[in-house]
């Protein structure tokens, strides 16, 4: 069996570094919080609102360290309650995605395109991916178990050095499948 570790990535806002002087001041660092599952990378004490046309998300992490580029990753759910049509991507594919304007304590910042819903993935080292004889880009299906099974169908693997085994899905897909904590992999 090829068994994953399957992980609930919550609503999180990643920011250039511009972009967290804006809303935090000039100068300013993100304090780590906590570290996350991917090597280095980490939940930070700051949060910030999220501001779509119909409402806002108040209190939405950041997940540091700073990127090239903003983005907001969403569920559908949440974007939906907030009013927008956040596409379905990979992390970092933001072009032509919905927009919404981010508040922190000193300032604002409009980002004109950046929120999506991510697409489920999982994170693979070389070695895992090739112990569990799958490549980067490839579509898989994982078969969870549990209270509610079931079967998570059009789930991309990435592979990198350095990544650490683990499939990431949103807190929708989490609810369906109630809080599942591990998955097998399923190879067409």
């Amino acid at each position: 069996m090829k068994k994953v570790m399957v992980e609930t990535s919550a609503r999180h806002v990643h920011l250039t570094q511009e972009h967290i002087e804006t809303l935090f001041g000039a100068g300013y660092t993100l304090t780590k919080k906590k570290d996350l599952s991917q090597p280095g990378q980490f939940a930070c004490e700051e949060r910030v609102t999220v501001v779509g046309p119909k409402k806002e998300l108040p209190g939405v992490s950041i997940l540091g360290p700073a990127r090239p580029a903003s983005q907001v990753e969403l569920s559908l759910t949440d974007a939906r309650s907030i009013g927008l049509s956040a596409p379905i991507r990979e992390s970092g594919d933001v072009k032509a995605s919905a927009p919404c304007k981010l508040v922190g304590p000193c300032g604002e910042v409009t980002l004109e395109e950046g929120v999506i819903a991510a697409k489920r993935h999982i994170h693979l080292t070389p070695a895992a991916a090739e112990e569990f004889g799958v490549a980067d880009k490839q579509i898989v299906k994982v078969k969870c178990n549990g209270a509610r099974p079931l079967i998570f169908d059009d789930v991309v693997v990435r592979v990198h050095a350095n990544f650490a085994p683990a499939m990431h899905i949103d807190t929708d897909e989490s609810n369906a499948a109630f809080g599942v904590t591990e998955g097998e992999i399923i190879i067409d």
